[in-house]
C-alpha cells in the first residue's frame, strides 16, 4: 500500500466537519435550492477535508467512495473513523483481520492520494493499557495510513503512552468538548484536532487559526468541528479555513 506517513514538501492545514449530509444547514451554509446530491460538491468549495463518521458502523462501499472522489478536487482529503468493532467491541485486541479489511476498503482513497487520517476513538470506559496499545500499533503498521487516537479516559494522558505513539508516528488526537480536553502533545509528523465545544467566541476561533498555522510549519494539520443539525460547526470551520488561507 502507498505510505501515507510520508510528508510532502509543503505541509497543509485541512479543516472540515464530521459529515456533510445535513439539509438543515440550509440556508446558512448550503444554498437554499441546492439538491442534496450536490452537498459534498458544494461543501468542498468551502472546506478542504471531511471526517467520515459513517465508517464507525459500516465499511464504505466502493461506489460511494468513487462518488465522493469524483465530487471533490485533488486537494481535498477524506479522514475516516475506525470501525467500532476495533475500538469498542474488540478494544484494540486481536484486530488484524478487521484492520486488513478496513484498509482494503479505503484503498481507492489511498490510491487517489486523498486519504487524510484514520481516527481511533476509544470509549470513555476504556482505561489505559500500554501493552495492548503497543501490540495494536505493531499489528496496524502494515496498513500504512496515518493514525490518530482519541482517548476519552484520563489514564491515557501519560508520558509512556506519548512515547509509544511517537515511536509509531501515531498522533494523539487533541479532542476538546465541554467535558474533557486532551493535552496538546505532538507525537507524530502530523496533528489532529477535534473541536467539539458548544460555543467558540471570535477570539477563540482566531486563537485556533493561529495555532493551526503555527503547527503546519512542522507537518500536515487536520481539524474537524462538530457536525450537528445546526450549521454552526460548518460555519466555524469555513471561517477558520478562510482565515488560514488568507494569512498564507
Amino acid at each position: 500500500m502507498t505510505n501515507q506517513l510520508e510528508q510532502g514538501a509543503n505541509s497543509r492545514v485541512f479543516v472540515g466537519c464530521s459529515g456533510w449530509a445535513y439539509p438543515t444547514w440550509k440556508p446558512a451554509f448550503y444554498p437554499e435550492k441546492l439538491a442534496s446530491k450536490k452537498f459534498l460538491e458544494y461543501y468542498a468549495t468551502r472546506l478542504n477535508s471531511v471526517e467520515v463518521n459513517y465508517t464507525f458502523r459500516s465499511f464504505p462501499r466502493r461506489t460511494a467512495i468513487d462518488s465522493w472522489l469524483a465530487q471533490t478536487g485533488a486537494d481535498f482529503r477524506f479522514s475516516f473513523k475506525a470501525p467500532q468493532r476495533i475500538t469498542h467491541f474488540q478494544r484494540l485486541q486481536d484486530c488484524g483481520p478487521t484492520l486488513e479489511a478496513f484498509a482494503g476498503a479505503l484503498q481507492p482513497v489511498v490510491d487517489a492520494g486523498r486519504l487524510g487520517l484514520v481516527l481511533f476513538q476509544l470509549p470513555p470506559n476504556f482505561k489505559a493499557d500500554e501493552g495492548r496499545l503497543a501490540q495494536f500499533l505493531a499489528d496496524a503498521k502494515a496498513c500504512r495510513f496515518r493514525m490518530a487516537f482519541e482517548f476519552r479516559h484520563v489514564s491515557w494522558f501519560d508520558a509512556a503512552i506519548y512515547k509509544l505513539l511517537e515511536r509509531h508516528e501515531a498522533a494523539l488526537c487533541v479532542a476538546e468538548s465541554d467535558e474533557l480536553e486532551t493535552p496538546d502533545v505532538p507525537t507524530a509528523p502530523f496533528r489532529c484536532y477535534r473541536r467539539r465545544k458548544t460555543e467558540y467566541s471570535e477570539a477563540q476561533l482566531a486563537e485556533i487559526t493561529a495555532g493551526l498555522r503555527e503547527r503546519a510549519a512542522k507537518g500536515d494539520v487536520f481539524a474537524y468541528f462538530k457536525h450537528e443539525e445546526e450549521p454552526t460547526g460548518a460555519l466555524w470551520a469555513a471561517s477558520v479555513l478562510a482565515a488560514v488561507r488568507g494569512a498564507l
